[in-house]
């Protein structure tokens, strides 16, 4: 693939309520190709009164006497499945836009935006489709209690632009699995891919008002969490926006997921295979991928003393071998990062890492490229876990190794942090690095790999949010329970 071949589809219409609508405003987004600087097609920027509508198109379909909500799990499951297959047929367009707005390398917007969403719709699908039994129990006073689950009502969902199509279904997959309806609010920085998934959705023959997508900014974000028509939000992002709209949603009594920020360890044990040739791919996946630009990464590396030299050489060796380039290019490891703003402050934390003693063994600058927004994959070395590098979420691909003295000290230093979304442990053992995983607290964590499975709850503690996606508690959280007294 390369950049000629980006889909340019322009369009200038939002869909909302099963349709093609002209937008409320006049207002547009132009999103940026990170790895050229230049303009994309633009698209219409929703306003509160879009939001309005897709919010009552929701609620229509959502309140419909034979709407979404009553059909059969298995007629539900059938339409997830077309939609799977649009997806699927539109999987070379979405790479390559989602490559083009967030500098995600094709290579990995294929495994990830291109395949994932649908991967998800089928998995849940296949959970409408497992028999399932009344839930009725004998009840202590006489009688007979059935617990019931019934769909939570309009869901907003606010999508970031990391992972926005993959983040995207983690929410719309479960709640349309339960029988809600949902509103999609997309990343400013990658709109495009939303639309080409209104145009699956549209195609998959899904009822209308079931998704809505307004793409806008954080104000109509901030408009459509508070909407009195919304009954849970879901959100992916930054646990400063995630803090904000977990104070809108208590004081409404609003049910919300949130999935905020991380700075994940990984631990390396003492008996650690350091061999790149085996365990690099790992490795990439669990430390930069995405231009590290990715939530879960352990991008704090702690290293035993007895082997720490060996550790920083083994992450320098490994940082400094992978391809940057222009994430069009099949060839290229590691991309621009998403925006201007972005690489600002991922070089503003490498200066402040230098600032206070950290040794740069490799990276810490531009690549020699004349347009893009890229960093040079950069590992810091001498740094403890109180630097800031070691506490901030940089979000970039920055890399920082923190010695220990034994298991009992590493558990430590990966439990002091704000956060807790994922990390790994690298051993030769795994049973002992499962051992030394159930002792960190964090929502996920990997030994000798990392990635969210689908069946699987994701999630974090702390300040890396509430709540959990994924798996049949994904499911779970876009119901509600009653219970009836027989």
């Amino acid at each position: 693939m390369s950049a000629s071949t980006i889909d340019t589809t322009t369009y200038d219409r939002l869909y909302i309520g099963g349709d093609w609508v002209a937008p409320a405003g006049r207002g547009s987004i132009t999103p940026i190709n990170a790895s050229t600087e230049e303009p994309l097609p633009a698209v219409p920027e929703g306003v509160e009164a879009d939001v309005d509508a897709a919010v009552g198109a929701a609620r229509r379909a959502f309140d419909a006497p034979s709407g979404w909500r009553t059909w059969e799990p298995a007629r539900r499951a059938e339409v997830l499945e077309r939609f799977a297959a649009e997806l699927e047929a539109r999987a070379d367009r979405m790479i390559g836009l989602v490559s083009a707005q967030n500098g995600m390398p094709v290579s990995v917007a294929a495994q990830l935006e291109g395949s994932y969403p649908a991967t998800l719709l089928r998995y849940y699908a296949g959970l409408l489709r497992a028999p399932s039994a009344p839930d009725l129990r004998d009840g202590l006073f006489g009688g007979v209690v059935e617990v019931r689950r019934e769909p939570i009502g309009i869901v907003a969902a606010i999508v970031p632009w990391n992972f926005p199509q993959t983040l995207a279904m983690f929410k719309i997959a479960p709640a349309l699995a339960a029988g809600c309806s949902i509103v999609v609010k997309p990343s400013p920085e990658t709109v495009l891919d939303a639309f080409l998934l209104a145009e699956a959705a549209d195609a998959a023959g899904l009822p209308a008002g079931l998704l809505n997508v307004v793409p806008a900014g954080r104000e109509v974000g901030a408009y459509l969490v508070a909407h009195p028509g919304v009954d849970k939000v879901a959100f992916t992002g930054s646990t400063e926006a995630g803090r904000a709209i977990g104070e809108t949603c208590g004081r409404l009594l609003r049910p919300v997921t949130l999935e905020l920020g991380g700075k994940s360890a990984a631990i390396v044990l003492d008996d650690a295979d350091l061999d790149l040739g085996a365990i690099g791919e790992g490795l990439f996946v669990a430390t930069l991928l995405n231009n590290g630009q990715t939530c879960f990464l352990g991008t704090r590396v702690l290293a035993p003393r007895s082997r720490y030299q060996e550790v920083v050489d083994a992450f320098t060796a490994f940082a400094g071998s992978l391809t940057v380039g222009d994430a069009a290019d099949p060839a290229t490891q590691v991309g621009p990062l998403a925006t201007a703003r972005q690489r600002e402050r991922v070089e503003g934390f490498i200066a402040q890492g230098r600032a206070d003693g950290g040794r740069i063994t490799v990276g810490g600058g531009r690549p020699d490229r004349d347009r893009g927004w890229f960093v040079q994959p950069t590992v810091f070395a001498d740094v403890d876990n109180e630097a800031a590098i070691s506490r901030a979420e940089i979000f970039g691909p920055v890399l920082s190794v923190i010695g220990y003295d034994d298991v009992d000290d590493a558990v430590a230093i990966a439990n002091a942090s704000d956060y807790g979304l994922g990390g790994t442990v690298w051993t030769s053992d795994p049973d002992r690095g499962a051992a030394v995983a159930r002792r960190v607290r964090t929502g996920t964590i990997g030994v000798n790999r990392y990635i969210p499975d689908p069946v699987a709850p994701f999630g974090g503690v702390k300040a890396s949010g509430l709540g959990r996606e994924l798996g049949p508690e994904g499911l779970a959280a876009y119901t509600e329970l009653q219970t009836i007294y027989r």
